[in-house]
């Protein structure tokens, strides 16, 4: 294209760098009048240096574009540019149309060049700047005499740039009128309740490794762990709170407004608050006033439930004020919103605080919320949910009466439910063992039916871990409940499974055993928990499982091929890795036994020798890369989990070491053998260090003459900075030229030859492109390990799964309270079916229902009355949840008749 890459990337960083200095001296002398008073306050807002560094970077694109195709010459005897010819009109009536100038392209670029970019005057025009313009290039290429009278054009396009850049930013900062000013608060709710696309959050990813959320959780659990296992346990507090006042225990912890209803509905969810569109998705079911299902070629109507019941984990990754509010609360504001007198900083001191008209809590029919913290809520020491869950009325159109971290409720037809706090013990304190025994003992009849609500499944965690946990739990259900628990409920795993007892002789502790942690969070496996069967001595069966077994079986495949695309911030870590481990071993000087070989066998056996040697190599003389290589060897078996042996985990993570070391050689190697190939072929190292930066000098005196002496001048203020940093700046854009000479220098006087500054050079060039090569391939090596660990050997179902950050799979249970007593139990779930389950279930994509928008203009109710409840629907309807939503499973708890041990002939499962 007759462009000369080199001159533009010199042009380029010239210009870039003078436009910084520029631009952060007008900040320094704008911010110095604000300080005097000489300007409104709005100046005094920090400057964006991002915004300084991207118009920066437009001018000098803008720069070199204009000398590539126009020079540096200012061609002002040419006749000036006739307005007339602008003229749509006087187009036809020219000698030459358009189309034949575009057949002429080079008298086209004159003219544009020419006439419209040309310099306003020349240098003997401006006597007090005539000493800081850069002047044209010489009409004869530097050997005329004397001085050229020329201004560069590109000096006057740079400085019309500056010019509009600075009179917009007085203009924005002097006087507020601009764009980018910051809106008052009162204007930005306007603009956010007429927004037309939610401002959701991604899904965490786990595996970024720059993300300051996960080192805030790490902190936070160490912490947590330190002080708050055995130490200091809110829920202690809560119950000494709870003396405080007489009577004041129970009223905190136990409610029976539900319980003169002839039927009631409910739902559950848990580890909700992860990504936005999947939380949501959840979050508009739940709001929906019914919804619509078909089951065997027939219509089933679900009412929504006037309860809902969260199980934990309420905002991933830690519970930080902005997890809760923009992972936990706003999707399900915007699912369905809280009242219009509702204060998002309001603190409740005295629950309940019902709405007003409302005597008393039974009276209220609006839908309720009652939640147990998870173990990322204890992460804290529970100080964020007690903040907004305890102190707080509201979630979303949810109104939450509840006071403590646990509670039991009274619900229809002597139906219970028990919510239990594990905290990070993942079991129940005496305190709290006290209040639910004693309720137990006092209120509970002997064919009463108990739900038990906790955050972990402990029968299938416990089977999956070898351990046994959970013994106040335990105890609270063998020795005082004796039968009257129907069923467990919980999430902490997301996926869904149900086990029902098997009929055999003898007392059945619990019937049914249900899991369901697809509230929004990334999904789990369900094949790893095919084989549990036992739990307090009896056998259960699998009676469903969402995922299938198959389709978790397949989903794990994602590891090998997705793991990158899903996780691409993992490179960070994974390339600077590798890098260390073959650190000791660049550069591979002789490497002709390889490339002379004759044979493609031989190259082979050459290749991988060397491989080998280099192996050895870092074993006996390295120092860096060895100590890279233990530490990852430490690490990777500290990795393998626990439920393994000692020798197994052993085995496991030196053969993954392994894997990482040896592609890691392989890179280093490849990477070896193409600079090589290159210098021998005169392709590089055919100059210095800095032979980029020479040429441009050579061009700057030739197209840029400076008769002023103004470069050697700014030199000198700079104490050289100036031509250095340019200098070293080219030196980035000649990497493996730099890369190659350094390497013949040390094949051939040895390492020592380099000084510090050189080593540190060279490494960094060599890291430049062995980063680049290796980070696919560290992310081929871990997910391809991921996955044969999860399908193989069923080991890292949390590491492997996370990885792959799935929103779709996403469901709640719906239970309803019939007016026999029995319990139904319907599990929705958002779903369709695909072949391949990475296939979009959960929408990405979200429009402004138009239905929500008019009803809530035509009539002003309670958000929880209104027939369309919730903001957004999926931009294509056909994928909204309210339109895929089907039942994934389906049975009924029957209630106790009889006052003897209930086997699990009582429930009806189909």
């Amino acid at each position: 294209m007759g462009v000369d890459m080199r001159m533009n990337l010199s042009l380029f960083l010239s210009i870039y760098l003078s436009s910084i200095l520029f631009l952060l001296f007008f900040h320094i002398v704008f911010l110095g009048l604000w300080y005097l008073g000489l300007i409104s306050h709005l100046a005094g807002r920090r400057p964006e240096i991002l915004t300084i560094l991207q118009n920066c970077a437009v001018i000098s694109v803008a720069c070199c574009v204009f000398y590539s195709h126009c020079g540096n010459r200012a061609m002002l005897g040419q006749r000036p540019f006739d307005r007339k010819a602008s003229n749509w009109f006087s187009l036809w009536k020219e000698r030459k149309t358009w189309l034949a100038k575009l057949l002429h392209m080079n008298e086209l670029k004159d003219q544009v060049c020419s006439s419209w970019f040309a310099p306003v005057g020349s240098a003997s025009d401006y006597p007090l700047l005539s000493k800081w313009v850069i002047y044209g290039e010489l009409a004869c290429n530097g050997s005329c005499p004397g001085s050229s009278d020329e201004i560069s054009p590109i000096y006057s396009l740079w400085a019309t740039f500056i010019g509009l850049y600075i009179a917009n930013y007085v203009v924005e900062r002097s006087t507020g009128w601009a764009l980018t000013h910051p809106l008052p608060v009162e204007e930005y709710e306007k603009l956010k309740k007429n927004q037309m696309k939610p401002d959701f959050l991604d899904m965490v990813p786990w595996y970024s490794g720059t993300s300051a959320d996960l080192f805030n959780t790490v902190f936070d659990l160490l912490v947590s762990v330190t002080l708050f296992v055995g130490r200091f346990d809110m829920r202690m507090m809560q119950a000494a709170m709870s003396r405080v006042h007489e009577g004041a225990h129970e009223h905190d912890l136990f409610y029976d407004h539900l319980s003169e209803k002839e039927d009631l509905w409910f739902d559950f969810m848990a580890d909700t608050g992860d990504g936005g569109n999947s939380s949501y998705a959840v979050a508009r079911l739940l709001a929906q006033p019914s919804l619509q299902l078909t089951r065997d070629d027939s219509v089933v109507t679900l009412p929504r439930g006037d309860l809902l019941l969260i199980g934990g984990d309420l905002a991933y990754p830690n519970p930080s004020e902005f997890t809760y509010e923009k992972r936990f609360f706003c999707p399900f504001e915007y699912a369905l919103q809280p009242p219009a007198w509702y204060k998002p900083n309001h603190i409740a001191v005295d629950k309940p605080e019902l709405p007003e008209g409302i005597p008393e809590l039974k009276e209220y029919n609006g839908p309720q919320c009652f939640l147990i913290p998870g173990n990322h809520d204890w992460f804290d020491g529970l100080n964020t949910f007690m903040r907004y869950i305890c102190h707080k009325s509201w979630l979303g159109g949810w109104f939450m009466p509840q006071k403590k971290s646990y509670f039991a409720l009274q619900l229809p037809k002597r139906w219970w439910v028990f919510g239990l706090d594990l905290s990070l013990h993942s079991d129940i304190d005496v305190y709290q063992f006290k209040f639910f025994s004693e309720l137990v003992k006092n209120k509970i009849g002997e064919n009463d039916s108990v739900i038990i609500m906790t955050h972990e499944p402990h029968w299938l965690l416990d089977w999956y871990w070898n351990g046994a946990s959970g013994e106040n739990v335990s105890h609270l259900i063998l020795d005082y409940l004796k039968g009257r628990c129907k069923l467990r409920i919980a999430g902490d795993l997301h996926h869904y499974m149900r086990h029902s007892c098997v009929p055999s002789e003898g007392p059945v502790h619990v019937q049914h055993l249900l899991v369901n942690g697809c509230g929004g969070a990334f999904l789990h496996p369900t094949h790893v928990f095919s084989n549990f069967s036992k739990f307090y001595g009896k056998t259960y069966e699998c009676k469903a499982a969402y995922p299938c077994f198959d389709d978790s079986s397949r989903i794990a495949l994602g590891n090998i091929l997705k793991f990158r695309k899903k996780n691409w911030q993992f490179d960070f870590i994974g390339g600077i890795i590798y890098f260390i481990l073959v650190f000791s071993t660049f550069p591979q000087c002789e490497l002709d036994h390889i490339l002379q070989d004759d044979s493609f066998s031989g190259h082979l056996r050459s290749f991988f020798g060397t491989v080998w040697s280099a192996f050895v190599y870092v074993l006996e003389y390295s120092s860096v890369s060895l100590a890279g290589l233990l530490i990852l060897l430490i690490a990777a078996i500290a990795f393998v989990p626990s439920k393994l042996a000692r020798k197994k985990r052993a085995i496991i993570g030196i053969l993954h070491v392994s894997a990482h070391l040896t592609a890691a050689l392989i890179l280093m190697l490849l990477l070896e053998i193409g600079l090589e190939t290159c210098i021998r072929h005169k392709l590089l190292a055919t100059s210095g260090y800095h032979s980029l930066y020479q040429w441009y000098q050579s061009v700057e005196i030739e197209h840029f003459p400076d008769p002023t002496g103004l470069r050697s001048r700014i030199e000198q203020w700079t104490f050289g900075l100036y031509p250095a940093c340019i200098k070293y700046l080219m030196s980035a854009f000649d990497v493996p030229e730099v890369m190659a000479v350094t390497r013949s220098n040390i094949c051939e006087n040895g390492i020592q030859s380099l000084s510090r500054g050189g080593a540190v050079i060279y490494y960094a060039s060599v890291f430049l492109y062995f980063w680049v090569f290796s980070t696919p391939v560290v992310s081929l090596v871990f997910g391809s390990y991921l996955y044969i660990c999860i399908n193989w050997l069923h080991v890292h179902f949390d590491e492997a799964f996370s990885s792959l950050r799935i929103a779709n799979y996403k469901s709640f249970t719906r239970f309803h309270i019939n007016c026999d007593g029995d319990l139904e139990v319907f599990t929705l779930a958002v779903d369709k079916t695909y072949s391949d389950p990475f296939d979009m279930q959960v929408p990405k994509e979200w429009k402004l229902d138009l239905d929500w928008d008019v009803e809530g203009k035509q009539q002003q109710q309670s958000s929880y009355r209104r027939k369309y409840p919730s903001k957004w629907c999926a931009s294509a309807g056909q994928q909204d949840p309210v339109n895929t939503v089907r039942i994934v499973d389906e049975f009924v708890i029957r209630q106790t008749e009889k006052p003897d041990f209930v086997t699990s002939n009582g429930s009806v499962s189909h």
